[in-house]
């Protein structure tokens, strides 16, 4: 049964089996097992797959807000690019991990007034305005993740 997690959703397989480690660990398992790190490394295996799709999403909200605010045309077609990769590797990550879909939300949530913030000092190292109230602008889940672009790009 936890194999078979373990190929469908790596996230709450690991969520899973630390909460089971602990378990065994309060229970006084005389194991020679150092019950309390194996847990905590094992824990680790699925907040680095949320960290990376975090960081994902991220970027695609980035670029989405460069494609949309900056008034130079060269670097659109990197900017596009580059949220493609990202969406393909949030693909990935989520068909690893699907039970982490449900953060998705919150990772918008988290990631977009960071992206505002590092779009405008983007810009303004450019000696560029914002073509759009960085503040106003969001996204949702379609957006980034699905195969949306602005219209302007």
């Amino acid at each position: 049964m936890t194999a078979a997690l373990y190929e469908q959703d790596v996230y709450r397989w690991s969520q899973q089996q630390a909460q089971a480690l602990r378990k065994a660990a309060s229970a006084g398992s005389n194991l020679p097992v150092d019950w309390e790190n194996v847990a905590e490394e094992i824990e680790s295996l699925g907040n680095e797959q949320w960290h990376a799709l975090s960081s994902k999403i991220g970027i695609v909200i980035e670029h989405l807000l460069k494609l949309e605010a900056s008034p130079a045309e060269d670097p659109k077609r990197k900017w596009k690019a580059t949220i493609r990769r990202a969406r393909d590797a949030i693909a990935d990550r989520l068909e690893t991990s699907p039970s982490l879909r449900r953060k998705v939300p919150d990772f918008i949530a988290k990631n977009l007034p960071r992206a505002q913030q590092r779009v405008r000092g983007n810009l303004e190292d450019y000696g560029e305005q914002p073509n759009i109230d960085l503040e106003r602008r969001s996204y949702g889940e379609e957006q980034v993740l699905g195969d949306w672009f602005p219209d302007n790009t």
